[in-house]
């Protein structure tokens, strides 16, 4: 009796589905399906081999990827036809075999026993919900029948990939399997598969996180279920049974924020993985260097870098922010596009341009001893000055005046304009007002990634080759920044850079540059290998002074970077005859024009922008008291400390000042005539005794 039912039932679920199947030409023209919920994904920006950097929510927050067939396990799709669908290759949309089963065991049973749908009926009721009823059933299979006469059964698949429920906010497999397994669904094993087919079924009640012991049940049954149908072994189904099941949920990733966001946020549609030209692991590790490093600063200081490859102008690691989601290190600002001073980074090209021109030679002597131009007196960091020097020593050492002086030769505006050619603009406070000596020593604004590039040009032969993030056909070498008998002439000279202490690296395993802006709020280094450049910068992202921004921890920091990529060390350069012999006679010295220290009031000590180390704890008496002299100008003099007055002895070259803690203080001096000068200074303690 039940048979006949059954068979009855089934006969009429036959004809039931070809009179829907008729009347879906008619649904199709008065109803068209909504799609809607297609056509909003997730974005995904990915590196240069298609490994996910980030991945972002839909604007209801959902993690909802769409992938291609092709890039899904076998093993998990051979399971989900197993158990969702087994002739979905071959129906209309609907499959009248498993409705006449489903409506034989409801008659034979009095419940439903399984639901018939396919997989196509399953997408048309991911794409527009209904409540379970008899009603909603006829019409999926009305609906379903339609999406059939539309799509291919790829597309088809596609959507129910994208579309099907993986616990809470997670939708389609590549979702799933990124956040319960943290892999691509292209790698997922037979247990993992099996999962990810079974969660559909009941999203919310088999969520690994929620009730483990739940989805491990599931699980079991279908890979029980494909093992009866021959799709897995014994001994494989052991295996699976044992795999430990997810208990919580894998972060999404991560990388390059900035740059991911600025990239999503131009991206016209979220269809297609947006492609760039990092390097996953490289950014991972970058990220990670920067990140440990910034442990043991303090707020607000952050860093940034760029790693690219020089040769093609690819950008390999990018960190815009290291702090990126830490509101007092102002995390979600993008340092590498920040317009910065580059402090005493552009003093390679400053010596290479001169070098161009034979205006001075890396044998030039040049004198670093007090000069003033004009009205701009600069000094070294350290306050000290170290007489004559070669071009070589003074690049080297980074010696303040031996740059002005060659600046001096080579003409600021000339400088600045290469650079302008160049596509790599200097930018200054009045755009108007003619560039000057100060850009030698930072005086001008930049950016990390502008300062990288300049730097690739120098690896280059001083061709600038601009830096590119999205993949596409090679730039071609632009205007050159100088010649490269200029540039392999200074490479020849920074490859020879000792390595930062503590670092464990050599001279000439990269050719490297330091740099420290004006009242450090800016340290720098920038170096290459034979075949990749990278930069660091370190700062506070709002302008302010740091003690620890400067040159020498940017470099311990750069060759930590290049820890991370494979030792490609410089090849030493062939030189050309001009600078591989001593310098010819009419570049034996160089000399500042305009000459000696001027007869003005001048501040003799401290030094402008030097570091004073003073016991702050000190009794009262001598210790811990910093002398001030001043030579020219007509007594007596008047001391001021950050505006306020210093009790000083009438007429007397010199003052006495104790330092109440430490940090940058302004010292100035006023005359009888009203002449006045100043410096700035940087007070540090030391231990007492």
């Amino acid at each position: 009796m039940r048979l006949r039912r059954a068979a009855i039932a089934w006969l009429a679920a036959v004809a039931v589905a070809a009179m829907l199947a008729g009347g879906a030409v008619l649904a199709d023209r008065t109803w068209p399906l909504d799609l809607s919920r297609l056509a909003e994904t997730s974005a995904v920006v990915v590196d240069r081999a298609g490994v996910p950097l980030r991945v972002f929510t839909t604007q209801a927050g959902l993690w909802r990827l769409a992938p291609d067939a092709d890039a899904v396990s076998p093993a998990y799709l051979a399971l989900l036809f197993d158990v969702e669908d087994k002739r979905f290759w071959h129906h209309p949309g609907f499959d009248p075999l498993a409705l006449g089963r489903a409506l034989g065991q409801w008659v034979a049973r009095g419940r439903v026993v399984s639901g018939g749908s396919t997989l196509t009926m399953q997408v048309v009721r991911l794409l527009e919900p209904r409540p379970r009823t008899l009603r909603s059933k006829l019409i999926e299979i009305v609906r379903a029948a339609q999406l059939e006469a539309h799509w291919r059964k790829r597309d088809i698949l596609r959507a129910y990939l994208t579309l099907a429920p993986m616990g809470r906010n997670l939708e389609g497999v590549r979702a799933g399997s990124l956040a319960w397994f943290g892999k691509e669904p292209a790698r997922l094993s037979d247990a993992e598969a099996a999962l990810l087919v079974a969660l559909p079924q009941n999203p919310s009640g088999l969520r690994p996180d929620r009730d483990p012991a739940a989805a491990g049940r599931a699980r079991a049954r279908v890979l029980r279920r494909a093992t009866a149908d021959g799709l897995i072994g014994p001994d494989a189904l052991a295996s699976a049974l044992a795999a430990p099941v997810p208990t919580h949920r894998q972060p999404m990733p991560r990388l390059a924020p900035h740059l991911a966001e600025r990239l999503a946020a131009d991206a016209a549609t979220s269809d297609t993985p947006i492609a760039t030209t990092l390097d996953a692991s490289l950014q991972a590790g970058a990220e990670r260097l920067l990140a440990q490093t910034l442990d043991a600063l303090p707020r607000p200081v952050t860093l940034a870098a760029v790693v690219a490859d020089w040769r093609t102008g690819e950008v390999l690691a990018r960190v815009g922010n290291a702090a990126y989601g830490d509101a007092r290190r102002l995390g979600a600002v993008d340092m590498v596009a920040a317009l910065r001073s580059p402090g005493s980074t552009l003093k390679p090209f400053i010596y290479g341009l001169a070098f161009e021109g034979l205006l001075a030679h890396p044998g030039s002597l040049v004198g670093d001893v007090a000069t003033r131009f004009d009205d701009y007196a600069p000094h070294n960091l350290d306050g000290a000055f170290n007489g004559d020097v070669t071009v070589r020593q003074a690049l080297q050492s980074s010696l303040n005046l031996p740059a002005v002086v060659v600046l001096q030769r080579v003409g600021p505006v000339a400088f600045t304009e290469r650079f302008k050619a160049a596509g790599l603009p200097l930018e200054f406070d009045d755009p108007h007002a003619a560039p000057g000596l100060p850009v030698a020593l930072g005086g001008a604004g930049t950016t990390l990634e502008h300062l990288v590039s300049a730097y690739a040009a120098l690896a280059d032969g001083g061709a600038v080759r601009p830096l590119a993030d999205r993949p596409g056909p090679a730039a071609s070498p632009g205007a050159s920044l100088m010649t490269r008998s200029a540039a392999d002439a200074v490479v020849d000279i920074l490859s020879d850079m000792p390595a930062p202490p503590g670092t464990g690296g050599r001279a000439g395993r990269i050719a490297y540059k330091t740099g420290t802006s004006y009242r450090f709020r800016d340290g720098w280094a920038v170096g290459f290998n034979n075949g990749r450049v990278a930069g660091i910068w370190m700062g506070r992202a709002d302008g302010g002074s740091c003690s620890n921004c400067v040159g020498a921890s940017a470099a311990a920091i750069l060759f930590g970077l290049f820890d991370l990529m494979t030792a490609d060390p410089l090849p030493k350069r062939a030189l050309a005859p001009v600078f591989a012999g001593p310098p010819p006679a009419a570049l034996l010295r160089l000399d500042a024009k305009g000459g000696a220290v001027e007869e003005g009031l001048r501040i003799t000590f401290p030094v402008s922008q030097s570091r004073i180390l003073v016991d702050l704890d000190a009794a009262p008496g001598l210790e811990g008291v910093v002398k001030l002299a001043a030579t020219g100008g007509e007594r007596p003099y008047r001391w001021l400390i950050d505006g306020r007055p210093v009790a000083s002895r009438p007429f007397a070259h010199e003052s006495l000042w104790r330092p109440d803690g430490e940090g940058f203080s302004t010292i100035a001096v006023v005359d009888a005539a009203g002449h006045a000068d100043r410096v700035t200074v940087r007070v540090s303690g030391r231990a007492g005794g």
